[in-house]
């Protein structure tokens, strides 16, 4: 099964404030988009497990126009507070990469 480094063209997060995280995936291809979408596996609770927030506390939008979608999330350490250790949230996109995604290549 391919897993989300395998298809999307674009996975990155970054700051959206000093206390929430925006992480993007993106899809050269639209009709691998539309295959993804259709799975239901990207969502707000995927982001929530992954991130150890509250669901409820997950914007999550697929973007059609763009074969995108975006998840925003709140930071578990604020950026460059005590602890942080990315503080321009550059790198929180990670656990993302190895999400299975049940579709044929």
């Amino acid at each position: 099964m391919p897993r989300i480094r395998d298809i999307a063209q674009i996975c990155k997060s970054k700051n959206a404030g000093p206390f929430m995280v925006t992480i993007d995936v993106l899809f050269e291809d639209h009709e691998r988009y539309r295959q993804v979408k259709a799975t239901g596996v990207l969502n707000a609770a995927l982001f929530a497990r992954l991130y150890g927030v509250a669901e409820a506390d997950v914007l999550f939008t697929p973007y059609d126009t763009a074969a995108a979608f975006k998840a925003t999330l709140p930071r578990l350490v604020p950026a460059g507070d005590i602890g942080d250790t990315d503080v321009y949230g550059a790198q929180q996109h990670a656990p993302l990469l190895d999400v299975e995604v049940p579709i044929t290549l």
